[in-house]
């Protein structure tokens, strides 16, 4: 006679191996780079999280990675804010890339203010994309990001030197963008490995 034994008891045992659940398509929103998206869990941006972008140097292409994203966000009526940008965005190059400007809002901040403005936003629940420049952040500052993130269910980016991939950090998403040669690592990703090989700056450029 066959004994009937309860899956829910075999887990409890360890007696069946559970493998993690793979990352859902629904919970990503596109690059718009066929080429990263095919790299990435789940084919784009984690959604309701925080991805960091560590760039060499400003003005190596680290707009133009988003500005799909952007594009469609702002098309589709979403608000899109800019957090201290080091630098005065250029409407002429945000109208190309296809953004509505009715629908971006940049906010100055200096110093802690930097993340405190983004977190407000992350957390509001009205924005659907919140890009920062923090100076400083430690690895609370980013967690509370994230948290913020989660909890508005919003794209966060957080623009940092790349000197800061040494350094742990609770993003869901980390991509390196170098200038020597002019290319992108994935060096951390949530929901799978992150990929050996770099991207060039052609795949999003």
């Amino acid at each position: 006679m066959t004994s009937v034994v309860a899956l829910d008891r075999l887990l409890d045992a360890r007696r069946i191996w559970r493998g993690q659940a793979v990352a859902s398509r629904s919970a990503t929103h596109p690059s718009g780079h066929a080429m990263l998206d095919a790299i990435l869990p789940g084919g784009g941006w984690p959604q309701s999280a925080l991805s960091e972008l560590l760039v060499a140097a400003t003005g190596i292409g680290e707009l133009r990675l988003l500005w799909p994203t952007l594009a469609r966000l702002t098309a589709a009526g979403e608000r899109v804010v800019l957090v201290a940008p080091p630098h005065r965005p250029c409407p002429q190059a945000w109208l190309a890339a296809g953004v509505d400007l009715r629908q971006l809002i940049i906010v100055q901040a200096e110093g802690r203010d930097t993340l405190w403005a983004a977190e407000q936003c992350l957390r509001s629940g009205s924005c659907a994309a919140v890009l920062c420049w923090p100076r400083q952040a430690d690895d609370r500052a980013l967690r509370r990001l994230q948290v913020a993130a989660e909890t508005g269910q919003a794209l966060g980016f957080a623009y940092r030197p790349l000197r800061e991939a040494a350094n742990p950090s609770p993003a869901a998403l980390r991509l390196a963008i170098e200038a020597q040669p002019a290319q992108l690592r994935v060096i951390k990703c949530r929901g799978g490995l992150a990929p050996a090989r770099p991207l060039p700056a052609s795949a999003w450029q």
